[in-house]
Formats: structure tokens, C-alpha cells, sequence
């Protein structure tokens, strides 16, 4: 999973690739080069008593030293644009992959566990490329060379390498296969740290409101001991792994002492190739040591990339068709045939063979008690989610055969939950036509009820809007996001709720504002409140998803007994009457 990732993500980096590989291998064989220099040092300069010989070889190997800190820089330099690029990417085609999900992804991964994707996963991934260009590259050259190097100084010494590299190697193997499970479960408790952090912050007035604060840090606690776990198990493992690797380098160090010793004293190896042989041990030992800094590392890349390709291997369950047909023009009429939805996994549908027109120049209302499906079926029309039978048809094209950004286009919707976007008064109203001017802004502001409020804000159009639109109270929300849809001017308005922090003669006074600036377009209201939909030209009464009135006001107070009750309920038998 991670190298095919990486193959990915690394072709247009290729050469960038290949600069580092030939760098750090050119400094690897200075490296390898530089003992068999100092042996030189000792045998033909100190044991002979040559000092020019010492001095010219010597500032041969400090150039050679210098020479391969350069390649050195340059090479992290290389390397770390290759991995901070290669992250950039990652990153951006999760968000580009998300950004098409419909709602059935995004409830399959949840926002925690994609946030952690996103950033924490992505991080170990960059975190393991760029140890990978420099380590990876230099650990095995440098072991393989070693190893040819200490043979060539002297092969009968070099048959220790067969006892220590293999111990170290199968140390290497069961540190492996036992933390690869450890951070697989780890990213997935990140996950839920994530989660609850989130809660607790968007979620603090209910917490301190219903005295939750002991019971939050309780849940929070237990998230974070679960994470802290984990994370001292893989830690035990690292802190034994590394004591038994330097154990192995030490014993071998002290067994090449010994037998190279006597090998000296014999006379039949230089005491300048047993120090050479000595620096090979400990580079081809070093060079394992390496490696198991990025088996430290590779783990948690696996587990990380292992995650990262499941958002993007996900098709979206929403797409484009692959012969988009355009309706021939825009009028804005809604039709409903024999609709019928529910979601994945429930026993009932939601909605229930339901047939509908919403048509130009009418406000049509949807009202029900809660669940009875209406802030699903305004989801069918700009095609948040697919029908299970039946069809939408906008402009008098099924939504399932229309490209879906000139679909969304041709709509303005306000959902039930304003949301608005760190940036200026402005920057939001302009979200659906970027090159919207000042005086259709104000328009806007001035039909939403919105323009007292924002021209008493410092800076007016360009007074700053926290994000999710926190500085300014929800009615004003609500109004700020009925004014960006406004400013779009479409041919259809869906409006979902989104009149139920208004006072009622705010309502009134948007109601009537609205009726004249949408009067040519489709508008389809839902709402809760009956003084909100009582005056619209068509009131749909839904009932635990299907139809159970359709007319005016007037029409259903004398023939809908649903109608009838939630008037009483909201505004009393007199209202009824």
C-alpha cells in the first residue's frame, strides 16, 4: 500500500529522485573510501615515520570530508522538497476525493477520522519519505560495500560478519512484526481523540450548560489513556530493540579486537588494515542501525498510507453521468415522480412514491412534524443523495443524468444549518458569483433583512466573519446565508429551515421581500413554524414521509387533519377556527 502510493506520488519528482540517490551514493563510497586512506595513514606513514606521506594523504581525506558535507547538504535539500511536495500533493487529492463524497462516505469515515487523514497520516507519510531518501539510500550501500571492503582488508576476520549481521537482522524482523498491529490501532485512537477533542470544543456551551464538564474530561481522559497505552507499548519495544542492537555492535567490536589482535601479532595483517577493518565493522553495523530507524518509522507510514488510500480508493457513490445532458432552459421546475428513498441500512423508507411539482413563479412550502422526511426530499433536488426509486427531474432532466457543478449551478440553497466561512461580510455573499458587485451585495443585504446590521458592522462589506460565522448571532447567520444565495440568482430557491432564529417580524418582513425579488423563480421553502408557510402559494403536508395534504392555507385548515393539528399545536384553536 505504501510503496504503491508513493510510486504515485513520486513521478513528477523523479528527477529530484535521482540527485538524491546519486548524491548520497557518491557520499557513501567517499565514506567507505576514507578508512582504507586512514590505514594508508598508519602503515606507510606512522609505522614508518613518513611524515610528508601523513600530511598529504591527511589533507586528501579532510578535501574528500569536505567535499561530502556539500553533497550531504545538497542532498537533504533535495530531499526534503521531493517530501514536502510529494505530502503536498497526497494532500491535496484527499481533499479534491472528499470534496466529491456524498453523504454516505462521509458518515462511513466521519469528519474526526478524516481530519486525522489529512494531516496526522499524511505527516508520517512525509516524515517516512524524507528519512527514506537519505537512509534507505545510504544503509544498504553502505552495508554491501562494507562488507566487500572488510573482505577485501581480510576475509578470515570477515567471517564474523556472518554471526553478527543475521542476529541483527532477526532482531530487525520480530521488532517488525510486532509494532505494525501497535500503530495500526494507534492512528485509529488518534481518530478518537480527535473526535472527542472536536466535540468538546463545538460542543462547549452544552457541555458547561448541562454541567458536563467532569463527565467530558472523564471520556476525554479515557480516549487519551487508550492513545497513551499504545504508544509506551511501541515505545517498551523501541527502548529494548535498541540496547540489544548496541550489545551486538559492541560484542563484535570487541571480537574483532581480539582475533585482529592476534592476527597483528602473527604478522600477518597490518595493524593500519585491522583499524580499517575495525571503521568497516562499525559502518556495515551502523548501517543496520539505520535501518532500524526507519523500521521506527515504516510501521506507522504503512498504517498511515494503508488509510490514506482507503479515501482514495472510495468511489463516490454521487458522480457525473458519463453523457451529461443539459437541459435546453432553465426555468427552475422541480418534479417528483413516484419517489421513493431510504437510507443505507435502515428497515423503512424515508419517503414513500412520492409525486410532486414545485413550479416557476410559486412558493411552495413543506411542512411536517419532525422525521417526517422534508429536509430529505430538498436533499433529492440537487442531488445530495440518490433516489431509491423514482426520479427528480430539474428543468425536466432526471438530476441523476445532469452534470452535477452546472445542477448545483442553476440552484441556491440555504441549509438548515447556516454555515458561513472565516473571511469578510463579503468574501461569503460573493461564494456563489465571485465577480457579484458591491451594489448587488448591498441588494442582497437589503432583501435578506441583513443590511442595518451589516453596514453598523466596523468595515461593513469587509467587516471580518469568524469561521462557522461564530462572531455574529444566528438570526444574523441566517440572513448572511439567505443573502449569498440571493446574490447567485438562480432559477430555484430551496430554503431548508432556515427562518427559525428570526423574530416574526423579521419573518414577515424577509417573506414579503422574497416574494417580490423570486418572483419569476421556483422557491421551495421547508420550515417548522406555520406562520412561515402560511401564505405561500402551495403548502405539501408530510406525514412520516408521505403526502398527507397539499393546498393553501385556507384549503387544508378545512380538509387536513395533519395541517389542522400543527396549527392548533403552534398557534391555538382560535388560529384553527
Amino acid at each position: 500500500m505504501l510503496t504503491g502510493l508513493l510510486r504515485t506520488y513520486l513521478r513528477r519528482y523523479y528527477r529530484q529522485v535521482g540527485i538524491v540517490v546519486a548524491l548520497l551514493t557518491a557520499q557513501t563510497f567517499g565514506n567507505l573510501y576514507l578508512p582504507n586512506l586512514n590505514a594508508d595513514i598508519i602503515n606507510d606513514g606512522v609505522v614508518k615515520g613518513n611524515v610528508h606521506y601523513i600530511w598529504t594523504t591527511g589533507a586528501f581525506m579532510l578535501a574528500i570530508a569536505l567535499v561530502l558535507g556539500v553533497l550531504s547538504i545538497v542532498a537533504v535539500y533535495y530531499a526534503s522538497q521531493v517530501a514536502m511536495g510529494a505530502g503536498a500533493d497526497i494532500r491535496g487529492a484527499v481533499f479534491n476525493k472528499v470534496q466529491t463524497f456524498s453523504a454516505n462516505e462521509m458518515n462511513r469515515f466521519g469528519t474526526a477520522s478524516l481530519i486525522t487523514r489529512n494531516t496526522n497520516d499524511i505527516q508520517q507519510i512525509q516524515i517516512f519519505l524524507q528519512m527514506a531518501l537519505t537512509l534507505m539510500v545510504i544503509a544498504p550501500i553502505m552495508c554491501v560495500g562494507g562488507i566487500f571492503m572488510a573482505i577485501k582488508e581480510d576475509a578470515t576476520l570477515s567471517l564474523l560478519l556472518v554471526v553478527a549481521v543475521p542476529v541483527m537482522m532477526l532482531v530487525l524482523g520480530v521488532v517488525m512484526i510486532t509494532v505494525v498491529p501497535q500503530f495500526r490501532a494507534m492512528q485509529i485512537k488518534i481518530d478518537r481523540i480527535t473526535e472527542v477533542l472536536r466535540e468538546q470544543i463545538t460542543g462547549v456551551r452544552v457541555i458547561r450548560a448541562f454541567v458536563r464538564g467532569h463527565s467530558e474530561s472523564q471520556r476525554f481522559d479515557k480516549a487519551n489513556a487508550t492513545l497513551t497505552a499504545t504508544t509506551l507499548r511501541v515505545n517498551r519495544i523501541f527502548a529494548l530493540t535498541m540496547p540489544a542492537l548496541m550489545a551486538i555492535l559492541n560484542l563484535s567490536s570487541v571480537a574483532v579486537v581480539w582475533f585482529g589482535g592476534n592476527l597483528v601479532s602473527d604478522g600477518s595483517m597490518p595493524i593500519g588494515n585491522l583499524t580499517a577493518f575495525l571503521t568497516y565493522i562499525l559502518q556495515i553495523l551502523m548501517s543496520v542501525m539505520m535501518a532500524v530507524m526507519m523500521v521506527i518509522l515504516v510501521p506507522r507510514a504503512m498504517a498511515s498510507a494503508e488509510r490514506v488510500q482507503q479515501v482514495l480508493d472510495t468511489p463516490p457513490s454521487i458522480t457525473d453521468p458519463p453523457s451529461p445532458v443539459r437541459p435546453e432552459r432553465a426555468t427552475g421546475l422541480v418534479e417528483l415522480r413516484g419517489l421513493t428513498f431510504g437510507y443505507p441500512g435502515s428497515e423503512q423508507p424515508v419517503l414513500h412514491d412520492l409525486s410532486l411539482e414545485f413550479l416557476p413563479g410559486q412558493t411552495s412550502a413543506i411542512i411536517g412534524g419532525t422525521g417526517s422526511g422534508k429536509t430529505t426530499l430538498l436533499n433529492l433536488v440537487p442531488r445530495f443523495c440518490d433516489p431509491t426509486s423514482g426520479s427528480v427531474l430539474v428543468n425536466g432532466v432526471d438530476v441523476r443524468d445532469q452534470d452535477l457543478e452546472h445542477l448545483w449551478n442553476e440552484i441556491g440553497l440555504v441549509p438548515q444549518s447556516a454555515f458561513l466561512f472565516s473571511g469578510t461580510v463579503a468574501s461569503n455573499l460573493r461564494f456563489g458569483k465571485p465577480e457579484a458587485t458591491e451594489a448587488e451585495l448591498w441588494h442582497a443585504l437589503e432583501v435578506a433583512q441583513a443590511r442595518d446590521f451589516v453596514a453598523a458592522m466596523p468595515g461593513q462589506l469587509d467587516a471580518p466573519i469568524d469561521q462557522g460565522g461564530t462572531n455574529v448571532s444566528g438570526g444574523q447567520r441566517q440572513r448572511l446565508s439567505i443573502a449569498r444565495a440571493l446574490v447567485k440568482r438562480p432559477r430555484l430557491y430551496l430554503f431548508d429551515d432556515c427562518f427559525s432564529a428570526l423574530d416574526a417580524g423579521t419573518d414577515a418582513q424577509l417573506r414579503a421581500a422574497l416574494k417580490v425579488e423570486m418572483r419569476d423563480a421556483a422557491v421551495v421553502i421547508v420550515a417548522q413554524r406555520v406562520s412561515t408557510v402560511m401564505h405561500a402559494d402551495r403548502i405539501v403536508v408530510l406525514d412520516e414521509g408521505r403526502v398527507a395534504g397539499m393546498g393553501t392555507h385556507q384549503e387544508l385548515m378545512l380538509g387536513c387533519a395533519a395541517y389542522q393539528e400543527i396549527v392548533i399545536s403552534q398557534l391555538g384553536e382560535r388560529a384553527a377556527a
